[in-house]
């Protein structure tokens, strides 16, 4: 029976109550594509490749979590003084253009579609495995524009596109119901850093913004105490809620770095401050909270930066696509999938 942490929204809008979140198993399995057609009239369930008692409700309708699709932005200068500078942001350059998506915002709305140096994207981010991708939206020639489905699978968010409404697994970037599936979105480079380290990187680049800040508690989080779960909870529990093959002292809510059908434990690179594999360079440094500690963004424990550059056969460093998620989404994924501790 597939695995589900799922959660509760306190306010119209989709904003969240602090404190509503928890973890459950379902308690049934069964998929209803005939009761989901009155939702997505559009969907073709015939055409899936993973199996649909996979896939759950997480506890809201369709965009009853709202993605942005005119993202505002202002320059750091303008709007540092709201930040203390280690909060998190889903950070992308592209042809000399960069931006920074708060996760203090994306939180609460998951997708952000926008475009950038002339190539549409969407900023992507589930909170309940950690997993920040951005993906460009060109796929197969035709922009496709991203909604929140409310579905899960494996406690992923699942996507869908306007055009065709289609379900895409946002760990994955692979659609997995519907007309577009099989088809595969392209994963772009992209950092999850502090706004402090995005200043000194791009002073000139741009920071996404909120639309009403004074309606959506966008520095508060409802994950709180997630990083001390497997501490304040039974290990048995958390086991079979997860039972995924992990080592014994390994948390499923521990985080690993994920580089294709690969992950290095989080702890072990912030021992080690660096680690080169092949091509690859992990290098972990301090500054950045964590959303899934304390109530407020600012004052989560500080979990680190982390980035991941290849070098090519001249010595350039430049960066990869990579992901810092919980153990027990890889795992979810890539259940064949290497982790090293």
């Amino acid at each position: 029976m597939p695995i589900l942490i799922t959660r509760k929204w306190g306010r119209v809008g989709a904003a969240l109550a602090a404190g509503v979140m928890f973890l459950a198993v379902s308690a049934s399995g069964q998929a209803n594509p005939a009761f989901w057609k009155l939702e997505w009239p559009n969907t073709d369930f015939s055409k899936h490749n993973v199996p649909l008692d996979e896939i759950f409700s997480g506890g809201v309708p369709r965009d009853g979590i709202p993605p942005i699709y005119e993202p505002r932005f202002a320059s750091i200068d303008d709007v540092q003084r709201l930040y203390q500078g280690t909060e998190p942001m889903i950070q992308v350059a592209i042809d000399g253009k960069a931006r920074a998506y708060p996760l203090g915002i994306l939180m609460t709305h998951e997708i952000v579609n926008d475009e950038l140096a002339g190539k549409p994207i969407a900023v992507t981010y589930c909170p309940l495995c950690n997993s920040a991708v951005v993906f460009d939206r060109n796929v197969d020639g035709q922009v496709l524009t991203f909604g929140v489905s409310g579905k899960l699978r494996n406690s992923d968010l699942v996507m869908y596109d306007h055009e065709t409404e289609s379900w895409w697994q946002q760990f994955t970037g692979k659609a997995i119901v519907g007309a577009r599936s099989g088809a595969l979105m392209r994963a772009l480079p992209a950092r999850l850093e502090s706004l402090a380290r995005f200043r000194a990187r791009a002073p000139d680049g741009q920071l996404m913004i909120p639309r009403d800040v004074m309606r959506q508690p966008y520095g508060e989080t409802p994950y709180a105490d997630m990083d001390a779960l497997w501490d304040t909870q039974s290990r048995t529990m958390l086991r079979e809620r997860y039972p995924y093959d992990l080592p014994d002292d390994v948390s499923p809510l521990s985080r690993v770095i994920v580089v294709g059908g690969k992950a290095w434990s989080l702890g072990l690179l912030r021992a080690r401050g660096r680690l080169e594999v092949d091509d690859l360079v992990l290098v972990w440094e301090p500054g950045q909270n964590s959303i899934h500690d304390a109530g407020t963004f600012a004052t989560g424990r500080d979990v680190g930066n982390v980035t991941v550059r290849r070098r090519d056969k001249d010595g350039t460093l430049s960066d990869v696509a990579y992901d810092v998620v919980f153990a027990f989404a890889f795992r979810a994924f890539r259940p064949d999938g290497e982790i090293v501790f």
